[in-house]
């Protein structure tokens, strides 16, 4: 390079006026007035007008002539203030411009396939991808991987001021795989033989508790097989934590101090600690789901005795079954067609109707509800549903699902969402947290008719309910807590099992045999034979965290070189054919070994 940055754009102000100094960067926009050239300069940091005067070296205002959009230079010059009135309080560098004396161009451009000036999200999010330097390139394409850098300086001087020591474990390690396909990896020298990239350091980390770290943390590139949406990738980032001789109460304490100081430091937002917390089955009764969104109110009424003493037979019906009749209340009255929509909705999520009642507290006693079912409903009934659902609105609309508990939240969940987001009651811009504790430890998979983790085979039961190992597992909580943001699980963890025979108890019960948990785990079990102490930990995933907090749309907006749905990276073209040879090497041929 002939000439030499002196400052960097974000650096330049009016103290500078009359001084030489070199910017570098890409051209941003030109315009031309009769033989006075004018340039919008940028690099990461901002914006500069530069000025090619005419009385120029002509060498030099034939090269500047020559330029074109995002074309790479750099410009030596005298910065002087604008005219009065031409100044631009847009940009920070608005009261001064650069008088161009000297131009080395570094490179070329064509021309790109979107505006580089303007907001980019009416381009297709395939275009964006495929030219994603570009699309960082653009004004504000790199705002959000600036937070992301603050966000993981943060917190590692956070973690670092309490005692954590960040260590990395392998990414290439043993196939493990206890819910997500784990990503293989074949091993050329070891022939059928199979690395796997980590789902999550979870073993490792158990391992330096017992290895004596005490408090560990990493932020940590893990790998999921499995099937993408806007909150997944197949290569995620995590803040991983372990911490020993602790408690929940320690973890939780911790997490809510870290949140508390990245938010304020990142977003100059302070959060209302502690965090609400609600267990599994409470989150589950109010809200439908375990990843509850607090930012608005709506929650779910148990209305089952009022369905039972009701003459309506649907309801009845689904009482005798041993099912529930819950109902919540949106404030607002809907359209017949509108109605329509979401009954065959709920349908489609696997209720066998969506009942509804209209509500209009003005009017006269016997026009205050309209519903086709509402003749079901006596006035006694009536009353105590006006006083058990708060009807204090001028116009409502309860609905109602009657079914088995699973199907009645997860349908009355989902609904909740979707009426709050038509009827605009979730604001933009807050934060809610909550952590949902007392998660059953198991679940039945009834296909396979075999119990299965909630969590994973790690996670320690609760001490009270350790007798029900034996007796009835499915009643077992597990000592372990999620913690969620506007309805988004952002982080999750527990206490582990720290004894061997309190593990080996446990895969048993998940139908992991003896050789089994010898071939798979055998290293971790021989770790707590050695005075493997009582730890616990959380893992955050950071992509979802950040998403959140800058209030965007899809992880893929704040991962650099992210994956399609499809799990394509349109930039390389990943996956890709390899040559013949590269799969001879690693034997994956049938008949390699002949």
């Amino acid at each position: 390079m002939r000439l030499k940055r002196t400052h960097f754009i974000e650096e330049i102000n009016s103290h500078l006026i009359g001084k030489e100094i070199t910017v570098c960067g890409w051209i941003l926009r030109r315009r031309d007035h009769g033989g006075v050239i004018f340039l919008d300069i940028r690099d990461r940091s901002g914006i500069l007008q530069v000025v090619f005067e005419e009385g120029l070296d002509p060498k030099i205002h034939a090269l500047a002539d020559s330029l074109k959009i995002e074309y790479a230079v750099s410009i030596k010059g005298i910065l002087r203030r604008r005219p009065p009135g031409m100044e631009n309080p847009k940009i920070s560098t608005g009261e001064v411009e650069l008088v161009g004396k000297d131009l080395e161009i570094h490179n070329a451009s064509q021309t790109p396939p979107f505006p580089m000036d303007e907001d980019l999200s009416e381009v297709s999010e395939a275009l964006r991808l495929r030219y994603r330097y570009l699309e960082m390139r653009a004004l504000g394409g790199q705002e959000a991987f600036i937070f992301r850098h603050r966000i993981n300086q943060t917190i590692r001087d956070f973690l670092n001021s309490r005692g954590f020591i960040e260590v990395e474990t392998p990414y290439l390690t043993k196939s493990t795989p206890e819910g997500a396909r784990d990503y293989l990896v074949p091993c050329r020298l070891y022939p059928g033989k199979f690395y796997a990239l980590p789902q999550s350091p979870q073993l490792f980390k158990q391992i330096l508790m017992v290895a004596g770290f005490e408090r560990y943390y990493q932020i940590v590139r893990c790998f999921r097989d499995e099937d993408l949406r806007a909150d997944r990738q197949p290569e995620f980032t995590q803040l991983d934590m372990e911490m020993s001789f602790i408690t929940e109460e320690d973890i939780l304490g911790i997490v809510e101090d870290l949140l508390s100081h990245l938010f304020k430091e990142t977003l100059g937002i302070e959060l209302k600690t502690p965090f609400p917390r609600l267990t599994y089955e409470q989150a589950l009764s109010l809200y439908g789901t375990d990843r509850p969104d607090l930012r608005f109110g709506m929650e779910l009424k148990d209305v089952s005795d009022l369905g039972g003493d009701s003459q309506f037979q649907v309801f009845r019906s689904a009482l005798e079954k041993g099912g529930i009749i819950k109902g919540l209340k949106a404030p607002a009255h809907f359209t017949r067609k509108e109605l329509e929509e979401l009954t065959q909705w709920a349908q489609n999520l696997g209720a066998k109707g969506l009942a509804w009642i209209k509500y209009q507290k003005d009017a006269l006693t016997e026009e205050k509800w309209s519903s086709p079912i509402v003749k079901f409903f006596d006035r006694n009934i009536l009353s105590r549903m006006e006083e058990h659902f708060e009807l204090t609105e001028d116009k409502a609309t309860l609905f109602f699902v009657a079914d088995e508990p699973n199907i009645t939240h997860r349908v009355l969940g989902e609904l909740r969402l979707y009426l709050a987001n038509k009827l605009s009651l979730i604001p933009k811009d807050a934060f809610k947290f909550v952590w949902i504790v007392d998660f059953p430890l198991f679940e039945r998979d009834e296909n396979e008719n075999r119990l299965y983790s909630v969590h994973h085979p790690f996670t320690h039961p609760k001490v009270e309910d350790l007798e029900l190992l034996d007796t009835d597992p499915l009643k077992v909580r597990s000592r372990a807590y999620d913690i969620v943001l506007n309805g988004v699980e952002v982080g999750g963890g527990s206490i582990r099992v720290h004894r061997r025979d309190l593990q080996e108890k446990i895969f048993h019960i998940l139908g992991i045999s003896k050789e089994e948990a010898e071939e798979k785990f055998g290293f971790l079990l021989q770790a707590l034979d050695f005075g493997a102490p009582p730890h616990g930990g959380i893992a955050f995933g950071l992509d979802r965290l950040i998403m959140l907090m800058l209030g965007k749309k899809s992880i893929r907006e704040v991962i650099a070189f992210p994956k399609t749905q499809r799990g394509q990276c349109l930039l390389t073209g990943a996956p890709s054919s390899v040559k013949i040879e590269q799969i001879l090497e690693l034997h994956l041929l049938p008949g390699w070994d002949k």
